[in-house]
């Protein structure tokens, strides 16, 4: 029997399914990363969406070629990734996706949806005049693949858009600023959006301080990480109702039931979701496809963003 040119381990029936045909020499298999693996030898490994980074640890004694996630970020990752194995990351995935989900969740906010919904449940007729989103300031906390997909979105809408990146730099648009520049940037703003990867650094950037300097009034949204923002300032700014929130992460998460947040009407949230639509799969498959294609021709994996000793 012919020794297949490429393993491939697959966790998701739906996602194998995806993939379709490919090329000869090329074996699927089924691994969760929840034990064993099934053979000691595997190319690639894809790791469930969503999956708890302790389940890396399975892969310690397994000769890879690339460890394969389905998501963007990858923070608690290099903690838990035993040594020898090269990680690449989800990009290309899952921007559209969660810039879609930014604007809803912006609009949404800006529009008074959520009280509309509230009033239509109770059965009332309840017409408001809501801020719009053309003509605000919105100020960008983080210009990566994300970002720069939430700005394409949002330029059309006629906003002016600020952006801000760890390192300043700058464009065909102009300026990008530095994280240095925010202080003097957030009064500036009707909406701030984060972005951010979770770091060290940027655990609790969004701070009493932080929040603090934003205008009375203003829209907070973050679609990064629950633990870039301190909750407790979140809850204090809002729940004064100085400030408005629109949350795709929280810290805690999942959210506890009975959470103050839960119950604050200027605050939207939603579970977690920037990436989870319709468009992940097809994107998952072409993907995968890509980095099998690569290693057979004898390149190097696309999004690798570490590399474990």
């Amino acid at each position: 029997m012919t020794s297949p040119r490429l393993r491939v381990s697959v966790p998701e029936t739906k996602l194998r399914e995806a993939l379709g045909d490919l090329p000869d020499g090329v074996e699927l298999l089924d691994w969760e990363l929840t034990g064993p693996a099934p053979v000691p030898v595997i190319d690639i490994v894809v790791t469930p969406y969503m999956g708890k980074p302790a389940g890396l640890a399975h892969l310690a004694g397994v000769t890879t070629r690339l460890v394969q996630s389905q998501s963007i970020g990858y923070d608690q990752v290099k903690a838990a990734l035993p040594a020898g194995h090269v990680f690449a990351n989800a990009a290309t995935v899952h921007e559209t996706s969660t810039a879609e989900l930014t604007l809803a969740l912006i609009l949404a906010s800006q529009r008074g949806i959520p009280d509309f919904v509230r009033a239509a449940t109770e059965g009332r007729w309840a017409p408001a005049q809501h801020a719009s989103l053309a003509d605000r300031t919105v100020l960008l906390v983080g210009f990566g693949g994300v970002g720069q997909a939430i700005e394409a979105r949002l330029l059309p809408f006629e906003t002016t858009v600020v952006r801000v990146a760890r390192t300043a730099r700058s464009d065909d648009r102009g300026v990008i600023h530095g994280f240095e520049s925010l202080p003097g940037l957030l009064p500036q703003a009707d909406i701030v959006v984060v972005g951010v990867p979770l770091t060290a650094s940027t655990t609790h950037l969004v701070d009493d301080a932080f929040l603090g300097r934003m205008r009375d009034g203003s829209l907070l949204v973050n679609i990064a990480r629950g633990p870039v923002a301190d909750t407790d300032a979140l809850l204090a700014h809002a729940g004064s109702g100085r400030l408005r929130l629109a949350l795709d992460v929280t810290d805690p998460e999942p959210l506890p039931q009975g959470h103050p947040l839960f119950a604050l009407p200027n605050v939207l949230i939603s579970p977690h979701v920037g990436g989870a639509s319709t468009a992940m799969l097809p994107r998952m498959a072409r993907l995968l496809r890509g980095q099998i294609n690569r290693m057979l021709r004898g390149e190097a994996p696309a999004n690798v963003v570490l590399r474990t000793d």
